[in-house]
């Protein structure tokens, strides 16, 4: 490995160089998408093409981190019209999806697993609008790779296997659909097998069948229908009505979503927010995602100065950490699809210089949200954790060493030589987040579960509302012109590794992609978790025991209950990028699975 110029206390090593050519860049969390995305470029496909193409893959690549009745969020800049724009395909509580009704079922949190979590599968809507509006490329284009790696196999992941492993009775217990898709044998497939699933590539072959038109955009449109009025709405809508099974409640419950739940429901485009930042303009989704909460960590550290306090020092360290539990809180307190957020006073200059004064020197134990325009912040009632069931394959999938099911879920971006670039998080629908539909080979998601089943939040269960998700991709400008593309799998911990990630660039000296997706990472655990069962770990810092010895000693001094994990084991980081001289890219070398490709 190359050593790099070394940040003040610490040591950091890249594990791979920086990509630099002319002609295009993928970066990803699996090397399949990223080799396919890129063969797109190659054979005249543009960054939307060639997106949407990897991400169909991802889902067969890596089925426990997301699945074609997931979600995705795309962040993206179109170099003919010179601007950002956000493709949201994250699909809305169905119709029947009360607090009234969830709790007359005696359901007071939202179980993890399970129909009743099921929102409108957001993802397929998602791809399919940016193909139509930014793309070339046919359906039948963009589907064939996902249709030939389901239908002859991918290499089973060692993560697979852990976590297919982890639900293993759940599956042969309580879900026998899921048993016949995933339990090849009957027992988990071992990694490095072919994993097929032959279901999942008749289903998107159909698709393929039944768009037909006399455009592409005609064909594209068919392709829609088929999904959401046509074959696919009706086998989900069958399923989740007439079939019950037991979720993380303990209990054995039906689903909500009908087809004309999906029906009635499209992705759309919107504006980004922003916020600038020390010569860069950082954009995210509203606040139906966590997305600002990147920018309100930027808003109270630009008045702080982290360049003179040394890349990774335990000044800087301690700085990011406590603004990230103030922007945070103000996520818990304020953001959501179900009212007004007050993004404006949220990202002033007056609001941040209040909330910076929080700031002190010791780590803060407490959950405060502040009151943007004086408005009284209101914070959910969080449950009692020993009065609920044991939560098997819940939450967001990384299966973690004690057996538990968390944070992880996609991302993958891309820029091509005509200066296009796409940021995009697909997430959810991941196999262990409800039984299998047998006829279409794939299970609904459970981004319901974010929503609180309490009256009067921001985030509170309402008919053909968004979910407040983590799922959140980043772009970035550099002088006004059109810079970086990045993202990370992780949950709640996205945006902290991509703040952490970005900080790096701009404070750390000098660092390239690459040098900052290998440094050091580090998140806090303070704030309760989006995913069920709402856990929080108050005042706990988890950091890459590659730190030096002396900054964690300091943290531990300043009161961080300081948790070192594995030297490399935070953070999932992809990214893209453009200046004078070049295409970039970079990508995580955590876990031997991302990849970038380019030339």
């Amino acid at each position: 490995m190359t050593r790099i110029p070394r940040p003040k206390g610490t040591s950091v090593f890249t594990t791979r160089p920086e990509l630099a050519g002319n002609f295009g860049m993928v970066a990803s969390t699996h090397w399949l998408a990223s080799a396919t995305g890129m063969s797109v470029l190659e054979r005249g496909g543009n960054a939307f093409d060639a997106a949407v193409t990897a991400g169909f893959v991802l889902q067969v690549a890596e089925p426990h981190l997301n699945g074609p009745a997931g979600e995705v969020p795309i962040l993206l800049w179109d170099e003919s019209a010179r601007k950002v724009s956000v493709v949201c395909g994250q699909g809305v509580a169905p119709g029947a999806a009360t607090i009234e009704r969830l709790n007359g079922l005696g359901v007071e949190v939202m179980p993890g697993t399970g129909l009743l979590a099921a929102t409108v599968p957001g993802a397929f809507g998602g791809w399919m609008l940016m193909l139509e509006r930014w793309g070339t490329w046919s359906v039948a284009d963009v589907l064939e790779p996902a249709i030939h790696y389901a239908e002859h196999g991918v290499p089973a992941l060692d993560r697979i296997r852990a976590t297919i492993g982890t639900v293993e009775r759940l599956f042969t217990d309580d879900w026998p659909t899921s048993a016949a898709t995933w339990l090849p044998g009957g027992r988990p497939p071992a990694p490095g097998s072919r994993l097929t699933n032959p279901v999942l590539a008749a289903t998107y072959r159909r698709v393929v069948a039944e768009a037909v038109g006399a455009t592409r955009e005609a064909r594209i449109a068919a392709a829609r229908d088929a999904w959401y009025k046509g074959f696919v709405a009706e086998a989900i809508a069958d399923f989740s009505a007439t079939t019950a099974w037991r979720d993380s409640s303990g209990e054995v419950h039906g689903g909500l979503l009908t087809g004309d739940d999906l029906a009635a429901w499209s992705a759309t485009v919107e504006e980004p927010l922003s916020f600038d930042y020390h010569g860069h303009t950082v954009c995210k989704t509203g606040p139906w995602g966590q997305g600002p909460v990147f920018l309100q960590q930027l808003a109270l550290l630009s008045g702080h100065d982290l360049t003179a306090m040394g890349h990774l020092s335990a000044d800087y360290i301690h700085t990011v950490i406590e603004c990230a539990k103030l922007a945070f809180a103000d996520r818990e307190a304020w953001y959501g699809d179900a009212a007004h957020v007050p993004m404006a006073d949220l990202l002033g200059d007056a609001y941040n210089a209040g909330r910076r004064a929080l700031v002190g020197p010791r780590a803060s134990f407490d959950l405060r949200p502040g009151a943007p325009g004086g408005r009284e912040p209101r914070l959910p009632e969080y449950p009692d954790l020993t009065d609920l069931p044991g939560a098997r394959g819940v939450g967001e999938p990384t299966v973690a060493p004690d057996g538990r099911v968390r944070g992880d879920t996609c991302h993958l971006d891309v820029v091509d030589r005509h200066g296009n670039m796409v940021s995009a998080t697909p997430s959810g629908g991941w196999l262990q987040s409800s039984p299998t539909i047998p006829s279409l080979g794939f299970c609904l998601g459970t981004r319901a579960q974010m929503f609180w089943l309490q009256e009067g939040l921001p985030n509170s269960l309402r008919p053909g509302i968004r979910p407040r998700t983590t799922l959140s991709p980043s772009f970035a400008l550099r002088e006004g012109r059109p810079w970086m593309a990045f993202g990370t799998p992780g949950g709640d911990q996205q945006d902290q590794w991509s703040v952490n990630f970005f900080l790096a660039l701009v404070h750390g000296g000098g660092l390239n992609l690459q040098e900052a997706i290998d440094a050091p990472m580090f998140h806090s655990e303070h704030v309760p978790s989006s995913f069920y069962p709402r856990a929080s770990r108050p005042g706990v810092l988890s950091l890459e025991d590659r730190l030096a010895p002396g900054v964690v000693a300091e943290l531990r001094r300043r009161g961080h209950e300081v948790e070192p994990q594995d030297p490399w084991s935070l953070g999932r980081l992809s990214a893209v990028a453009r200046d004078a001289a070049f295409l970039r890219a970079a990508a995580n070398p955590r876990g031997a699975q991302g990849y970038a490709a380019g030339r």
